[in-house]
C-alpha cells in the first residue's frame, strides 16, 4: 500500500494544562510534548503505524524543525525524499494548549501564508507528478490554494483516488475527491454556521465521492449524491486529548479507501482510529495500531 500525502507539515509543541486560566491567572502544565504535526504530518504518522508506506511533501522544513523531522520519522515507513530542507527558512511550528476535550492553538500561520500572498517567498513545494504516479491512494490538504488544486488535478489525471478534509462544497478539490470529510468548525469558518443537515446535500450533490460531516463526539452524517444521509455514532472513550483527532480520522479514511472498504466500513474504521487517538496524550507519539483499531471495532460488535 503506497500512500502519497501533500500538505501541511510543522513542528508541534503541545502543553496539557490542568485548567484554562483566566487573564493573569496561573495554571499548571501537567504534560508537554514536541513532535511533527500538521494535517499531513499527523496523517503520515498514523498511516505508518497502520502499516502503510507513505511519501510526504508540502511545507518546507526549516532550521528549527529539520532535526526534529528527521528524528521523528527515522524509524517510520515515511519517505521524506520529496521534502525541501531549507536552512534559510526559520521553520514552521505551532503551540497548543490542551485541557480535557478542548484546546487552543497558537502560531504564525497568518504570517506564513501572508508572506507568499504579498509576493514573498513561498515556503512549500508544488506537487510533483512523479509522486502521484508512484502512489495507489493519496490525500490532499486544502491549504495551499492553487497548488492543492494542482495536486488534485494530478490525481484525477492519473486515476489516483484521494481524500480531502475541510474544503468548500463548490471547489474542484471536493468535486473530484473519493472521500471528503467536513468538520463543524469548517462549516462555521466557511459559511458562518454549522448546520450539518443543511450542508450535507450541498456537499453530497457536488461530488461523485463519499461525503462525511463530523460532529465531534456526536453522530456524524455520511453518504453520496442522491442518498439519504446515514448516521454513525462515534466510539465512546474517555478523551485524554482531541489534538489530531480529525487528522487521524482522515488517515483512517485513506487506509480504508486503499483497502477497498465499503462506505459503511470506511466510516467505522476511521471513527475507530480517531477514538483510539483521543484516548491518549499525545497520540502523535503513540499512534493507533491496526490491532488497536480492530479491537475498538470489535468492542462495539
Amino acid at each position: 500500500m503506497n500512500i502519497y500525502l501533500y500538505g501541511m507539515i510543522c513542528g508541534s509543541n503541545s502543553f496539557k494544562i490542568k485548567d484554562f486560566p483566566t487573564p493573569d491567572e496561573y495554571t499548571e502544565i501537567e504534560q508537554s510534548a514536541r513532535f511533527i504535526g500538521g494535517e499531513t504530518g499527523t496523517c503520515a504518522t498514523v498511516l505508518a503505524s497502520l502499516g502503510a508506506a507513505v511519501r510526504i511533501d508540502g511545507t518546507h522544513i526549516g532550521r528549527s524543525t529539520a532535526q526534529l523531522t528527521r528524528e521523528f520519522y527515522k524509524n517510520k515507513s515515511v519517505d521524506l525524499g520529496s521534502l525541501t530542507f531549507d536552512e534559510d527558512f526559520e521553520g514552521l511550528e505551532d503551540y497548543i494548549l490542551i485541557s480535557g476535550d478542548v484546546r487552543t492553538p497558537l502560531g504564525r500561520f497568518g504570517h506564513f501564508f501572508g508572506e507568499a500572498q504579498s509576493g514573498g517567498k513561498k515556503h512549500w513545494n508544488e506537487p510533483r507528478e512523479s509522486d502521484v504516479l508512484m502512489c495507489d491512494t493519496a490525500a490532499v490538504d486544502d491549504c495551499f490554494g492553487e497548488d492543492s488544486r494542482s495536486c488534485a488535478e494530478l490525481c484525477v489525471k492519473h486515476g489516483k483516488p484521494y481524500v480531502i478534509i475541510d474544503c468548500k462544497y463548490d471547489s474542484y478539490v471536493h468535486r473530484h475527491a473519493a472521500v471528503t470529510v467536513i468538520s463543524g468548525e469548517s462549516l462555521q469558518m466557511n459559511y458562518g454556521e454549522a448546520d450539518r443537515k443543511r450542508y450535507f446535500p450541498l456537499f453530497a450533490g457536488n461530488s461523485d465521492g463519499l461525503t462525511i460531516i463530523t460532529n465531534g463526539a456526536g453522530d456524524l452524517l455520511y453518504g453520496r449524491r442522491g442518498d439519504t444521509a446515514k448516521t454513525f455514532t462515534p466510539f465512546r472513550v474517555e478523551a485524554a486529548s482531541t489534538l489530531g483527532a480529525g487528522d487521524t480520522f482522515k488517515a483512517g479514511c485513506v487506509y480504508a479507501l486503499a483497502k477497498g472498504m465499503s462506505d459503511d466500513e470506511l466510516v467505522r474504521f476511521a471513527s475507530a482510529c480517531a477514538a483510539v487517538a483521543v484516548s491518549r496524550y499525545p497520540s502523535q507519539l503513540c499512534p493507533p495500531t491496526l490491532d488497536e483499531v480492530c479491537g475498538m471495532i470489535r468492542s462495539r460488535e
